[in-house]
């Protein structure tokens, strides 16, 4: 019964659209639209949040310090927060009048309800993704490989760049695709920090979300490019690690 809790509206929506108009209707300016915003502003957020999660993925998986349990817990939290909640404080903090806002405005930065503010919702809902998937890569680095590369004097950069970094590659770019993905899907915290703005802020969510009341197919279509994007992006992440972690065994590994 759960199976067919799942399958049954995806189902609904595939048939909704047949595949021979499905290309033809991807042609509407308004999917066109925001489907182009949406790459743009998706990949904008995943580069982002790998350069600054990265870091952090570091010193959670493999520094030890008072309050590292609160430090993970507020990394998790973007993952339960609603996502209007989060839309909410990412107003509050960067809006004219917030914490952050009034010095961003101080230097004539404007960050509410710009293709920006896009990019920050969605890296704001998607961090978590990434950090927690690739502290997991991290610790599963055998230690004697990082032992073998202090033994011939290698420094923590050294290691990082030529043995953790390579060992763990599956598991970053899994979090990179989860990322995007999660990305790709933010509605909430988008339309209540970026606005609804054609062309502008209006992503592939927002449109389905503004098309189901005036354009039921322009809706449907961008439905079922959704679903096609997601459920891809999941089977690559179950097909890509075997195949990355044989290419990994097959590679020159430290001497121990």
């Amino acid at each position: 019964m759960l199976l067919c809790l799942f399958a049954l509206p995806l189902l609904a929506l595939l048939f909704r659209v047949p595949p021979a108009s499905l290309l033809q209707r991807l042609g509407q300016p308004v999917v066109l639209e925001a489907v182009r915003l949406s790459l743009l502003t998706t990949a904008a957020a995943t580069c982002l949040v790998v350069v600054l999660g990265l870091p952090v993925a570091y010193l959670v998986a493999m520094r030890s310090f008072p309050g590292k349990r609160m430090l993970e817990a507020l990394i998790d939290l973007p993952m339960v927060l609603p996502p209007t909640v989060a839309g909410v404080g990412l107003l509050l903090a960067f809006g004219r009048a917030g914490l952050a806002g009034r010095v961003l405005a101080a230097g004539g930065i404007s960050l509410p309800f710009t293709t920006a503010a896009v990019v920050l919702a969605q890296a704001f809902v998607a961090a978590p993704f990434f950090i927690t998937t690739a502290a997991a890569g991290f610790r599963e680095v055998e230690p004697r490989y990082l032992d073998a590369a202090a033994t011939l004097r290698a420094g923590p950069g050294f290691a990082l760049r030529h043995v953790l970094l390579p060992m763990s590659l599956p598991s970053l770019l899994a979090g990179a695709a989860m990322s995007w993905a999660r990305a790709l899907g933010e509605f909430g915290a988008t339309i209540t920090f970026a606005g609804n703005l054609p062309g502008r802020t209006q992503t592939m969510p927002l449109a389905v979300y503004i098309a189901l009341q005036t354009d039921l197919d322009a809706s449907v279509t961008l439905s079922v490019l959704l679903v096609l994007v997601s459920f891809s992006v999941l089977v690559l992440l179950r097909w890509a690690p075997g195949r990355l972690a044989s290419f990994r065994a097959r590679a020159p590994r430290p001497a121990s």
